[in-house]
């Protein structure tokens, strides 16, 4: 009876390749649709397991993205009569969704390559087709092999640097993924910095560990209190919401305003952690170590016991942590989210690929675009080199980023720990290996808001650490031009004009301009594995940034206004004035000084750091009203 089971699987799976290879062939021709050098820290290792499981994303066209950016930009833009009447799920939706003959040409090209109905999941958009395939039906499906590709660092993932689909469908499908998309959104923690604890905490002030009531809360005294409680060594949550001015504030709608975070790859927000941490830094705030919620997506960490000594030696949950810490130790009790995201199970480890080599961004994009009910801003520490992306992958994706500004949520995203680049990976990718300073992704989309870093308390400086080469990113775009926002008011092209000539050639003039904004960033002070750690990146400054706006939220939904939203239109158009501009420093890389800080907007500051009363005092004086 066995051995009569297994020759009809024998026989339904030769029939099954049949149906792969044949109809389909002889009814439509091939070609390639998008192809992608493999980056230059990646290098072939051998074949991929033909058994191996991939989860593929189709990603199709959308019918009228055009028309749903024009309502992003009008429901963003203060001066529009539509401010802040931001989306409803179902408005999005029906802007994004495919046309019905895309649907039914790909579903036709699908079927006829065998595979069932039943096997194919959707986002609700339904843009994007899910549907997992083993590696052998993957290359036949795509006309492509498959490889197995082994970064510097060790990692390993399952890639085919070209892929084809037949000619007629190469209008209606955008990108599939995981094939030529090298993009690893890495938390800054890769690059982000730490230093030796003790020595920085025998260094500190006994006023780092003051209790809140110590300092006064007043706008007046801000100021002055700032030399008590803020130490260059050491950044506490009191010291960044005493020098940011988030001390005297209360929030009023915690629950009808939200905040979120993301964790990749491996990382989680140890509640325990937060926890002493809180104790010790923001004591009332430390029963949030045990309430604040984690969205599991596609088989994410959450795992709360101790890390084994494997996990120690890569510091994992270094950047989960460091992002809950921060965020919680300034808007409590703002309600927090963490989405933490891994790749889809099941998942079959082995020697070759002993981790999940999934594409995660597109899984959490989509996850978090069905939900109902969106915290109001999500803070992202993770990000790669621009270069390490197809274009047409990363188009993709940042049309998804305006998914979410359209329906009034903030995306904030770290822009970076080595300045313009890693001074030995300045080259492009292209097979040329020209200089070229190196843009990060996705800061250069312009859906969403890049934050970078800075140091010192009077003034404040561009972020930048001798001791360990950590230096604040920024850039410009090779894959996104300059949107109207930064054109409007002429910011980026007067910052381009007064670098008088310097660095042409090493960055593309046309490109989108990032950071944005700016915030602390160096020299925080973290709980990971029960004791202190001091890191610097992005990483901090970001969940800082979004931490501070989540409070001009909840002030302007207390007093009956929308949320934020999508910020630069805002920004660029009249939230810069409430910044503090940071004039000095530069985004050292590449071997070099990298783009200066310079008056007004720059390729490292942005427009600098948000000082909250005047931030919240701007955002409600706009004649924005909540949709009804």
């Amino acid at each position: 009876m066995l051995m009569y089971i297994h020759s009809v699987s024998l026989v339904l799976l030769a029939a099954s390749t049949t149906i792969l290879t044949s109809p389909l062939r002889s009814r439509t021709e091939y070609a390639v649709k998008d192809t992608h050098k493999v980056p230059n820290k990646w290098h072939e290792v051998g074949p991929a397991p033909a058994h191996k499981l991939l989860h593929l994303h189709i990603g199709l066209k959308q019918s009228q993205f055009d028309e749903l950016e024009r309502h992003l930009y009008e429901v963003s833009t203060p001066s529009h009569p539509r401010y802040g009447q931001h989306l409803t799920n179902g408005e999005v939706d029906e802007l994004v969704k495919p046309a019905d003959d895309t649907l039914s040409l790909v579903h036709d090209w699908l079927f006829d390559s065998g595979i069932d109905r039943a096997q194919l999941s959707y986002n609700r958009a339904k843009d994007f087709i899910k549907v997992s395939l083993p590696v052998g039906e993957v290359e036949r499906l795509l006309d492509t092999k498959y490889s197995i590709y082994e970064h510097l660092d060790g990692d390993r993932i399952i890639r085919a640097p070209k892929w084809s689909i037949p000619t007629h469908l190469h209008h209606h499908i955008d990108t599939i993924q995981p094939t030529n998309s090298f993009f690893r959104p890495a938390g800054r923690r890769r690059t982000l910095k730490t230093i030796k604890p003790f020595e920085e905490v025998n260094a500190a002030p006994a006023q780092d560990f003051a209790a809140e009531t110590e300092i006064a809360a007043t706008p007046d005294s801000a100021n002055a209190a700032v030399p008590k409680v803020c130490n260059t060594t050491f950044v506490t949550p009191l010291c960044l919401r005493t020098f940011y001015g988030t001390k005297g504030y209360t929030p009023q709608v915690p629950g009808k305003n939200q905040i979120g975070l993301t964790d990749f790859l491996g990382e989680a927000n140890n509640r325990s952690d937060v926890q002493i941490f809180l104790e010790m830094f923001r004591k009332g705030a430390a029963s949030e170590a045990e309430t604040f919620s984690v969205d599991v997506i596609n088989g994410g960490d959450n795992q709360q016991t101790p890390d084994t000594p494997s996990q120690l030696a890569a510091g994992k949950d270094l950047e989960g942590n460091l992002d809950a810490e921060t965020i919680i130790g300034i808007d409590y009790p703002t309600p927090l989210t963490a989405f933490t995201t891994g790749g889809m199970p099941p998942f079959d480890p082995d020697d070759l690929t002993p981790t999940d080599t999934n594409e995660p961004y597109l899984q959490f994009l989509n996850a978090v675009l069905d939900i109902d009910t969106l915290p109001q801003i999500i803070s992202s520490s993770y990000g790669d080199d621009e270069q390490t992306v197809p274009e047409a992958y990363a188009k993709k994706v940042c049309k998804l980023f305006a998914q979410l500004g359209a329906k009034g949520t903030s995306f904030l995203t770290a822009s970076g720990d080595n300045g313009v680049g890693p001074t030995a990976d300045c080259f492009t990718n292209n097979g040329n290996n020209t200089a070229t300073f190196l843009p990060s992704f996705p800061d250069g989309c312009p859906y969403v808001t890049s934050v970078g870093a800075t140091k010192n308390f009077n003034p404040e400086v561009v972020a930048f650490d001798t001791a360990n080469g950590f230096a604040s990113g920024g850039g410009f775009s090779n894959y996104f031009p300059r949107p109207t926002y930064q054109d409007d008011n002429s910011v980026v092209k007067n910052y381009i004009s007064s670098l008088g000539g310097e660095f042409n050639g090493l960055y593309n003039k046309a490109g989108r301009g990032y950071p944005d904004i700016a915030a602390q960033g160096q020299r925080f002070v973290t709980i990971w594995n029960g004791t202190i750690t001091i890191l610097d990146g992005t990483s901090a400054s970001t969940p800082t940034a979004s931490a501070i706006l989540a409070l001009v939220n909840d002030a302007l939904l207390a007093a009956g206004k929308p949320a934020l939203g999508f910020l630069n239109p805002w920004l660029y158009s009249t939230g810069y004035s409430s910044f503090s501009d940071i004039t000095s420093g530069s985004a050292v890389g590449c071997g070099g000084s990298g783009f200066p800080a310079l008056a007004g907007w720059d390729a490292v500051s942005g427009f600098g750091t948000p000082h909250f009363p005047s931030v919240m005092a701007l955002a409600l004086s706009s004649n924005a009203k909540e949709r009804v």
